[in-house]
C-alpha cells in the first residue's frame, strides 16, 4: 500500500516538467502601429508581402498544432499556438488595411486633381474666347459645325473613367468575398484536423488504458497451484 504516495509523487514531476514546457512557448507577436505608406510601390509591396506572410504563419500554426499534440498538456499548447497565430493574422491584416487606404486615398486625390485642373483650364478658355472681339459676318452662307471644346472633351473622358470604376466596384467587392470565403474555408479545414487527432489520441490512450487494465487484472489474479 505504499506504492500510491510514489505514484502520486512521480505524477506531480510530470505534471511540473510538462507545464514548464509549455510554458517557454514565446508571446505571440504583438500588433504595433503600421508605419504610413509613402508612395504606391511601397503599397502594392506591402500587400504583396502581406499574402506571403499570410501562408507563412498558416504554416508555423500548422508544425507547432503537431508539436503540441505530442505534449502533455495539449490544450494549454494549442491555445498559445492559436494566440500567436490569431495577433500574427490581426498585424497583417493592419498592414493591409492601411496599404488599400492609402492606394484609395491617392486615387481620390489625383481625380480631384485632374477634375480642378480641367475645369480651370475650361474657364480660362471660356474667358478667353469672351474677351475676343466678335468676328465679322461671312458672306458665305456655308455655316461651319462648331469645333468641340477640348476642355469639354476631358471632361467626357472623366465622366467615363468615373463610371468605369463604378462598373467595377461590384467585382472588386466580390473578389474581397471570395477571399474571406477561402480564409474561412481553411480554418474550418484546420479545426477539423484538430478534432480529428484529438480523436485519435483519446482513443490510443483509451485502448492502452483498458489494455493495461486487463494486464494487472490478469497480474492480481490468484496463480492456481
Amino acid at each position: 500500500m505504499t506504492s500510491h504516495p510514489v505514484l502520486r509523487g512521480v505524477a506531480i514531476v510530470i505534471a511540473s516538467v510538462a507545464l514548464a514546457a509549455c510554458s517557454t512557448v514565446e508571446p505571440g507577436p504583438s500588433v504595433a502601429a503600421v508605419e504610413p505608406s509613402t508612395s504606391i510601390a511601397q503599397a502594392d509591396t506591402r500587400l504583396a508581402a502581406v499574402a506571403t506572410e499570410r501562408a507563412a504563419i498558416e504554416a508555423r500554426f500548422a508544425e507547432r498544432e503537431a508539436v503540441c499534440y505530442e505534449k502533455f498538456f495539449v490544450n494549454n499548447c494549442l491555445d498559445e499556438a492559436k494566440e500567436r497565430r490569431r495577433a500574427a493574422l490581426v498585424a497583417q491584416r493592419n498592414i493591409e488595411i492601411e496599404a488599400e487606404r492609402f492606394k484609395r486615398r491617392l486615387k481620390v486625390e489625383e481625380r480631384d486633381r485632374e477634375i480642378a485642373a480641367a475645369d480651370a483650364q475650361f474657364k480660362a478658355e471660356e474667358a478667353a474666347l469672351a474677351a475676343q472681339p466678335p468676328a465679322p459676318p461671312r458672306e458665305t452662307s456655308a455655316i461651319a459645325p462648331p469645333k468641340p471644346s477640348p476642355a469639354a472633351a476631358r471632361i467626357a473622358r472623366r465622366n467615363a473613367k468615373a463610371r468605369e470604376e463604378a462598373a467595377r466596384a461590384p467585382e472588386d467587392a466580390a473578389k474581397a468575398a471570395a477571399n474571406v470565403a477561402a480564409f474561412e474555408e481553411r480554418k474550418r479545414k484546420s479545426e477539423q484536423r484538430q478534432r480529428d487527432v484529438a480523436a485519435r489520441k483519446a482513443e490510443r490512450e483509451a485502448k492502452a488504458a483498458a489494455k493495461k487494465a486487463n494486464e494487472e487484472a490478469k497480474a492480481a489474479a490468484p496463480v492456481g497451484k
